[in-house]
C-alpha cells in the first residue's frame, strides 16, 4: 500500500511515493531539471502558466512509477503541497483565463495598503491576523481593476494547489488554511471574510467550496489517471501550502515548535495557540494544517523572497560553468566568518513583507577588488540569508515566538555547512535536520486524510533525524560584528 505526494513549487514539481507500512520513500522525481520559467512583463511582476505545473507533475509521476515498479492500483491516496498566495482563474468550462499571478509578484501591494487604510488597521489585524497586503485577495482586486473583461468570465478563483486538485479530480474546492493564506478568512467570525470580499468587489460565488485539510477532497478522474499512468478513484486526501506543509512534514504541529526552509524562499514558521499578530504585519499568521476553532493552531510565517534566486543568480552568473551547488557550498568555506567585510542583502526578488512590503533590491556592499574573490561572494550570500532569517526571528519574538530549536529538511541551503553554522551561531538556536521534504510530507498528509494513518504520531514514527547543529559560541564576536554591519546596511536601505 502506497501514498503519493506532490510538491508544486515555482521552481519545480516534485513527486514522492511512500510505502505506508514502512514509512520509507521508495521513489522521488522532480521536473523540470532546470527551474521553471517565471514571466515578468514588468518589474515586480511574476507569473507562471499553470499548464507547466501540470505538465511537470505528469513527467515527475511517470519517473516515479518507472523507478518504483509497483502496481498503480496499490496507490491508495494522494496529497498536494503547493506554492502559496498565487491566483488562478478559470471559466465555467474550467479553462484558464490567464497565467497565475504567483507568490513573489508585488503588483498588488498598493491595493492591500489601500484596503488596510480604508477598512482600518484594527479590523483587518484582529479579524484577518494580517494586512490584506500582497496576498491572493489583493491580486484578484488587481485583476478586477485592470482586466475587467477577464474577471467577468471568471467562474472560480483558486490557489495553485486548488488548481492541481481540480486537474486531478475535475472538482473545484479549497481549504480554510488556503483561504487564510489568501487573507480571506475571518478568525473572529470563523467564516469567510465577507467584509474584505465586499470591499474588493469580489463576488462570493467565485469562492470554491471548502473542504477539510485532512479529508477526502475528491477522487482521481479517469482522464487524469490516463494522463498520469495511474488508476481512477484514488483519493485526494490532503492539501496545504508549501510552508504549512513543510512544518507538517517535520512534525511541527504544536505551540512553540519551529520549522525552517532555505530554498526558493527563506522561511521561519512557528506554531502558536494564540490568535496573535504583528501590529506592523511584517510576519504573517495563517491557519495551520491542524487548526480548528476549538483547538487553535496558527502558523506565524516569516518569508524572505530573495533566498533561492540570489544563490541561483550567483551560480549562473559568477561561478564557473562546471560548478554546481555542492561545489559552491565548498567554496564558501574558503572565506572567513564575515567574508572580510563583504555584505549581501538577499532582497532582489520583489517586495519583502518583512521589510514593510518595500522592494529594496539586492545589495552587495564593501566589495574590495584587492581582497575579495568568489569564495567571499558565496559566503556573503549564505551569511546574508542567515542574517535575514535571524532579523526576522527578532520580529517573531515580538509575537511571543522565541525559537530555541529549529527543524528543517536536509535540503537546499541547509546542505551547506557555512549556512547552517552561521544560522545556529547568530540565532543561538539548535538546528535539527531531517530526511524529509514537502512531497514526502504531502504523502504522509494523504495517509492521515484517508484514514490509513490513525494519528500524527503514527505518520511520523519513522521520521529520521539526520543531523543536529548546536551553536558553539566559539567566535561569537565575529558573527555579532558581521550581523551588526549587515543590519546597519539594511536599515539604511529601508530608511531607518
Amino acid at each position: 500500500m502506497y501514498l503519493l505526494g506532490y510538491d508544486v513549487g515555482s521552481s519545480s514539481v516534485k513527486a514522492s511515493l511512500i510505502n505506508a507500512e514502512s514509512g520509507r520513500c521508495v521513489a522521488s522525481a522532480f521536473y523540470p531539471k532546470k527551474e521553471m520559467k517565471i514571466e515578468a512583463a514588468r518589474a515586480g511582476w511574476a507569473e507562471q502558466d499553470p499548464n507547466q505545473w501540470w505538465n511537470n507533475l505528469m513527467l515527475a509521476t511517470n519517473d516515479v512509477m518507472q523507478s518504483a515498479e509497483i502496481d498503480p492500483s496499490s496507490i491508495k491516496s494522494i496529497g498536494i503541497a503547493y506554492q502559496m498566495h498565487g491566483l488562478v482563474l478559470v471559466d465555467k468550462d474550467y479553462q484558464l483565463l490567464r497565467s497565475s499571478i504567483i507568490w513573489c509578484d508585488s503588483r498588488a501591494v498598493s491595493h492591500g495598503d489601500h484596503a488596510m487604510e480604508t477598512i482600518g488597521q484594527d479590523r483587518c489585524l484582529s479579524h484577518l491576523l494580517n494586512s490584506p497586503g500582497n496576498f491572493t485577495a489583493s491580486k484578484l482586486s488587481w485583476v478586477i481593476m485592470n482586466e475587467p473583461e477577464i474577471y467577468e468570465k471568471a467562474y472560480k478563483f483558486m490557489l495553485p494547489g486548488d488548481y492541481i486538485a481540480m486537474k486531478l479530480t475535475g472538482e473545484i474546492n479549497t481549504t480554510i488554511s488556503g483561504l487564510s493564506e489568501g487573507i480571506m478568512w475571518d478568525f473572529q467570525e470563523n467564516s469567510l471574510a465577507d467584509f474584505l470580499l465586499e470591499y474588493y468587489g469580489i463576488h462570493q460565488h467565485l469562492v470554491p467550496d471548502i473542504v477539510p485539510t485532512f479529508s477526502e477532497q475528491g477522487r482521481l478522474s479517469a482522464a487524469a489517471a490516463e494522463e498520469l499512468g495511474l488508476v481512477p478513484g484514488i483519493r485526494i486526501a490532503y492539501r496545504a501550502g508549501d510552508q504549512p506543509n513543510n512544518a507538517f512534514s517535520l512534525n511541527v504541529l504544536n505551540p512553540g515548535e519551529i520549522a525552517a526552509t532555505a530554498g526558493t524562499s527563506g522561511v521561519v514558521y512557528g506554531v502558536s495557540d494564540e490568535v496573535k499578530y504583528d501590529p506592523l504585519s511584517r510576519v504573517n499568521t495563517f491557519a495551520h494544517v491542524n487548526h480548528s476553532p476549538e483547538l487553535p493552531r496558527l502558523g506565524v510565517l516569516l518569508c524572505i523572497n530573495g533566498t533561492g534566486i540570489q544563490y541561483s543568480w550567483l551560480k549562473q552568473n559568477l561561478a564557473q560553468r562546471e560548478m554546481n551547488y555542492p561545489a559552491l557550498n565548498d567554496l564558501a568555506m574558503c572565506a572567513p566568518i564575515g567574508s572580510d567585510g563583504l555584505l549581501m542583502l538577499p532582497f532582489g526578488n520583489g517586495a519583502e513583507r518583512m521589510l514593510g512590503n518595500k522592494d529594496v533590491g539586492a545589495t552587495i556592499k564593501n566589495i574590495n577588488f584587492n581582497i575579495h574573490n568568489g569564495a567571499h561572494l558565496v559566503r556573503a550570500a549564505q551569511e546574508g540569508v542567515a542574517f535575514s532569517m535571524h532579523y526576522g526571528m527578532e520580529i517573531l519574538k515580538e509575537t511571543g515566538i522565541n525559537p530555541t530549536v529549529i527543524r528543517a529538511g536536509w535540503a537546499n541551503m541547509f546542505l551547506s555547512r557555512v549556512f547552517r553554522e552561521s544560522l545556529a551561531e547568530i540565532s543561538g538556536a539548535t538546528i535539527e535536520l531531517y530526511d524529509t521534504d514537502g512531497s514526502v510530507g504531502a504523502a504522509n498528509g494523504a495517509g492521515i486524510g484517508s484514514g490509513i494513518f490513525g494519528s500524527f504520531e503514527e505518520a511520523f514514527e519513522n521520521l529520521n533525524r539526520r543531523m543536529v547543529v548546536e551553536p558553539t559560541n566559539k567566535e561569537p564576536e565575529k558573527y555579532t560584528e558581521a550581523y551588526g554591519q549587515w543590519k546597519d546596511v539594511l536599515h539604511k536601505c529601508i530608511g531607518l
